[in-house]
């Protein structure tokens, strides 16, 4: 389970489709709050059942043992920890396990692992594996892999988005940086415990530590210390503890994966799962058509309208647990400035762009966490509400002036804004080109490949590029890449005030300290803006009423019933 915040979803998204397992268990610490995500009811679903059944479509119908859901762009790095692209995430997530997970209020449960101890001190992580646990080649999953599993996170060649030092496990630097072979804090008790002691308290320690278990013999049998290379020709032969087994990759097409008998939870109903690639223009005609078994779709009144007409769709509503935004790359010099950043949200009318785009199914976004994690509070920030003067008056405190072709300058340099996009009919580029050009920017939008703009959103060559977080677990989930030493800080960013606050918001468990912090960090982000929030948006999900056992949560997606679905014959 991926606990850094990927960006690697455009704001056209299609399902997510984050696995996470559940099961029983129990948890023995004594601190709740250490253990346990506050509460969090998403009193919008909305959950409209099929009408018809015998309206069914043949193709759905003709799939007795397949089950296909969709996904937009994996790019086929199948393994934990080392993709780029979030959708591989999704794509890898039934194919491997975590130590433990969330349930559908966003509770951590039981996984891989039954149950665990947590020291007094909340500095030590006892995990109690299920006996008898295997890898889908019927290998045995022991402590030992939990062990190596992070310790490869720890490896100093690791460059992955998954930070595990946030976790401060003890010795992890000393590993890291060449004074220690081992790491001290990991220690295997037995094949089924594996103690951790960590440095610091740590609110998502729980589940930063409780990851998705890598094999040990599969992955780490040519491991050396500070070369991980080897491991890029095991990315399409992935290896796991999932209810699922790749079978066939088909880029631009779809993934194939076959039930996995050695699964811990008993090999899935369902033979088949397929995760077949659509697009915004393709989704409703291949669902409708019986291709696809379950997808997302844009939120307006004319999908959800066709959606019911069809009789055999069951369509969930809800409020998604995430939020869009605009990447703005604070390296560049003409972005650095948090007047010019002030600047460019008061001059996009992201009202206008939001009733275009999600058409009544959305909302402004002013705070780095969506409305239904209980972090959210928009109280005492700036609002920042569509005003052309204000940008004006703000661009030419910082010293660009308008020159004779219409365009900002500053020490010979014009004030261009080069625009990362997916798609030509990307709603936000005509609104974005016509708000820009009347405060004398010169915005141009660059369409290219999902993978191309992931590839160089990573490299900082960009100005501005629109994404979506990844399915919010925790308020760190949104804020933790805006820390100046996060390895995911793709914008570039870098404030003392945020830094302390990001720190100071995982320093405790107690879930109304760390409330106050985030109230007071949603401020301090106002002011020194990193990127341009742009909205919260309702969520449209469809799957076949044929379907059965499938649940849609706020945290999990679909996946932490994927092994439970069965088709109704």
């Amino acid at each position: 389970m991926k606990k850094n915040l990927l960006r690697a979803m455009i704001l056209s998204l299609s399902a997510v489709l984050i696995f996470t397992g559940c099961s029983g268990g129990k948890d023995d610490s004594k601190d709740d709050t250490a253990v346990v995500q506050q509460k969090v009811e998403d009193s919008s679903e909305q959950i409209i059942k099929a009408t018809d059944l015998s309206k069914n479509v043949q193709k759905a119908k003709d799939r007795k043992d397949t089950f296909v859901a969709a996904i937009s762009a994996p790019g086929g790095v199948f393994l934990p920890y080392f993709y780029d692209n979030g959708w591989d995430g999704n794509a890898t997530s039934p194919m491997f396990s975590a130590l433990v997970g969330l349930d559908r209020n966003g509770k951590v449960i039981p996984d891989l692992a039954e149950s665990w101890d947590i020291s007094k001190d909340q500095l030590t992580y006892t995990f109690h594996l299920r006996k008898n646990l295997k890898f889908s080649d019927g290998s045995p999953l022991t402590a030992d892999d939990v062990a190596f599993t992070l310790t490869l996170l720890d490896d100093p060649a690791y460059s992955g988005d998954m930070d595990i030092s946030l976790a401060s496990i003890k010795g992890g630097d000393d590993y890291k940086n060449g004074s220690a072979t081992s790491i001290s804090g990991i220690k295997v008790i037995d094949p089924q415990t594996v103690e951790i002691t960590t440095e610091k308290v740590n609110a998502q320690s729980l589940t930063t530590l409780g990851v998705q278990v890598l094999s040990k013999a599969y992955y780490g049998k040519d491991y050396k210390k500070g070369q991980l290379d080897y491991l890029k020709s095991l990315y399409p032969a992935p290896l796991g503890a999932g209810p699922y087994k790749l079978d066939k990759y088909v880029p631009g097409q779809e993934i194939r994966y076959t039930a996995n008998e050695n699964y811990y939870g008993g090999k899935p109903s369902v033979e088949h799962l397929i995760y077949k690639v659509t697009s915004k223009d393709t989704k409703l005609q291949l669902f409708q058509t019986g291709e696809t078994d379950y997808d997302g779709f844009t939120a307006d009144e004319d999908t959800v309208d066709q959606l019911k007409g069809l009789g055999f769709a069951n369509i969930r509503i809800a409020t998604a647990n995430t939020y869009s935004f605009l990447y703005i790359n604070n390296k560049k010099p003409y972005l650095k400035d948090t007047l010019v950043r002030q600047a460019l949200i008061y001059g996009l009318d992201r009202k206008k762009y939001v009733d275009v785009a999600y058409k009544g199914y959305g909302q402004v976004a002013n705070v780095p966490a969506s409305p239904v994690l209980w972090s959210y509070s928009d109280d005492g920030v700036n609002k920042y509400e569509f005003n052309t003067d204000k940008a004006k008056e703000l661009l030419d405190k910082a010293g660009w002036k308008v020159g004779a072709d219409g365009v900002r300058e500053k020490d010979g340099q014009k004030l261009k804004i080069n625009y990362l996009a997916r798609s030509k009919d990307d709603e936000l580029i005509p609104i974005a080109k016509e708000n820009y050009k009347a405060l004398g920017i010169d915005f141009n939008a660059e369409i290219m490949d999902f993978n191309a703009l992931v590839a160089k959103l990573k490299k900082g060559d960009y100005d501005f590029a629109a994404v979506s977080t990844s399915m919010l677990g925790d308020p760190n989930d949104a804020v933790g890449e805006f820390l100046s030493t996060s390895q995911g800080n793709y914008s570039g960013y870098s404030n003392p005030k945020i830094d302390k606050l990001i720190l100071d918001g995982i320093a405790t468990t107690d879930v109304a300290k760390r409330k106050e912090i985030y109230k007071e960090l949603y401020k301090e982000f106002s002011n020194d803006p990193p990127i341009i929030l742009l909205n919260y948006r309702k969520s449209v999900a469809a799957y076949n009423g044929r379907i059965e056992g499938l649940d849609i949560d706020n945290f999990n997606g679909i996946g932490a019933t994927l092994a439970k679905v069965k088709i109704k014959q």
